[in-house]
């Protein structure tokens, strides 16, 4: 118990310091919006939004969920391989583009709180994502959580630092 405790605490002053996604005034907004208007209104998500654009995700993303997105910033997108992002924007790589995005998504509203109470979660993808709390923060994967809890209309955002890849994706991807 006491872990968990300072692995909150932890968490929070990881979260609460990052300067990466500072536009706290639209995430305030969030609960008046869907997910899809969330991520745009914060201004560090185009490429995500770009991303669901292509994969034809906004009306799924849109509708009444609730989801749990873990939600890759720009820098994320930044940080793969040159040429990735302008590869699974392709038409032709749509089912994969799809995938990687699903993966992204959790069914069900699952606060912070309830993250760190979590070793993994099946994804909308169909695998399931490793959760790993420590006194440094709450990982996804590979991702670092950087901001939780926000909220939107139906469902909520956590922020990660890195885009996640499904196990069965080319090791290009990851």
């Amino acid at each position: 118990m006491k872990s968990i405790r300072l692995a909150l605490v932890a968490a929070a002053a990881v979260l609460t310091a990052s300067p990466a996604v500072a536009q706290d005034a639209a995430y305030a907004k969030g609960t008046d919006m869907d997910i899809v208007d969330v991520a745009v209104s914060a201004g560090s998500f185009e490429t995500l939004v770009a991303a669901v654009k292509a994969a034809g995700l906004v009306e799924v993303l849109q509708s009444d969920g609730p989801f749990t997105v873990f939600a890759p910033t720009d820098d994320a997108f930044k940080a793969l391989p040159e040429g990735t992002v302008a590869e699974l924007l392709k038409p032709e790589n749509k089912d994969k583009l799809v995938a990687i995005l699903t993966y992204h998504v959790v069914p069900g509203k699952v606060m912070a709180a309830d993250v760190v109470k979590l070793s993994s979660a099946k994804t909308v993808e169909g695998q399931s994502v490793t959760i790993k709390t420590s006194d440094k923060g709450v990982m996804v994967d590979d991702a670092n959580v950087i901001k939780t809890d926000i909220p939107a209309s139906n469902g909520v955002i956590h922020v990660i630092d890195a885009v996640i890849i499904p196990s069965d994706e080319p090791a290009g991807c990851r």
